[in-house]
């Protein structure tokens, strides 16, 4: 358990230090080089989009470790602190209440997973929920062009769609089918409102941004739509 509990410490503060020296150095020094476009944001939305190239990168990181997991039902998990702290932090910045309540809530059910080595396969499905996260960085370019963003935006909808919404059957069934078990005992109550409550406020929060993400993404289609029709109605009268 000691040799343990010095892995998951290494862990925590090498994964810190990378995404610090990510959003304080690499992620403006790479952006800059990629799309003048960053050059133009103002130092808000400059602090935003590094945050999200953290985030992203994150994500990756974590989605890859997590299908290999589950496809090898492996008990192990992988997890980092960074984006609370950076959302913490430059709170004026990018701060929002839903990302807190979001960060604390997967804090809360991950001490479980990781300091108490409970409900690893669980903790692993949730996580396969950041492979959303990238397509939200382009949405911080304001710059970019209107094709770049519709299909970003309609990508973005999709994989949130795909990796947080049709899952949520699938999850809920594996929690049914081990619930009153003895194994669903053993782990406690503390572990299992843990795991329970922090899946529910999760979801909850991952459909208020599914219906607000949809509308976005019908909104742009349909003036998309409009303008096409404006077009071909002034080009029918020249």
């Amino acid at each position: 358990m000691a040799t343990f509990n010095k892995l998951i410490i290494g862990t925590a503060v090498t994964s810190f230090t990378i995404f610090q020296l990510l959003f304080h150095v690499l992620s403006s020094w790479a952006s800059t080089r990629i799309t003048p476009a960053f050059n133009n944001l103002n130092q808000k939305r400059k602090i935003e989009w590094n945050s999200r190239t953290v985030s992203t990168f994150h994500a990756l990181v974590v989605g890859a470790f997590c299908v290999y997991i589950l496809l090898y039902d492996e008990a192990v998990n992988f997890f980092s602190f960074t984006d609370l702290f950076l959302i913490t932090y430059y709170w004026k910045a990018i701060g929002d209440k839903f990302f807190v309540i979001h960060h604390l809530a997967a804090l809360y059910a991950y001490y479980f997973v990781l300091g108490e080595g409970m409900l690893a396969y669980f903790g692993n499905f949730r996580l396969l929920a950041e492979f959303s996260t990238p397509f939200v960085v382009l949405e911080v370019l304001g710059t970019l062009t209107s094709k770049a963003n519709i299909i970003n935006g309609v990508l973005m909808t999709i994989v949130f769609f795909m990796v947080r919404i049709v899952v949520m059957p699938v999850y809920y069934a594996d929690v049914i089918s081990v619930f009153g078990t003895e194994d669903f005992h053993r782990v406690g109550v503390a572990a299992q409102s843990a795991w329970i409550i922090s899946s529910v406020v999760l979801d909850v929060m991952n459909l208020m941004w599914m219906v607000k993400i949809t509308k976005g993404c019908y909104k742009v289609i349909s003036l998309i739509g409009q303008e096409e029709v404006k077009m071909r109605k002034n080009g029918k009268s020249d």
